[in-house]
């Protein structure tokens, strides 16, 4: 796990193109898997574009795998 906001962002960035899952806490015991394509990086997050067809993209903060608020998995 990196220990760092910039070891997480310089982690991320490599993986720009690829697939990932995104699973993330949305509220008390409740658990959301999404997945979709990691399109872009800024300096404060990361887009995702989705297989969704209910949604077309969306976008974490670094801060979210820091706080373990979100797990990312690079499925390429």
């Amino acid at each position: 796990m990196p220990s760092s906001l910039q070891d997480i962002k310089t982690k991320i960035e490599a993986h720009v193109g690829e697939a990932v899952t995104v699973v993330a806490q949305a509220g008390r015991k409740k658990i959301t898997e999404r997945s979709g394509v990691l399109r872009s990086t800024f300096p404060s997050l990361f887009v995702v574009e989705l297989d969704d067809a209910n949604f077309e993209r969306a976008s974490y903060s670094y801060t979210d795998i820091l706080t373990n608020n979100i797990d990312i998995t690079f499925t390429d």
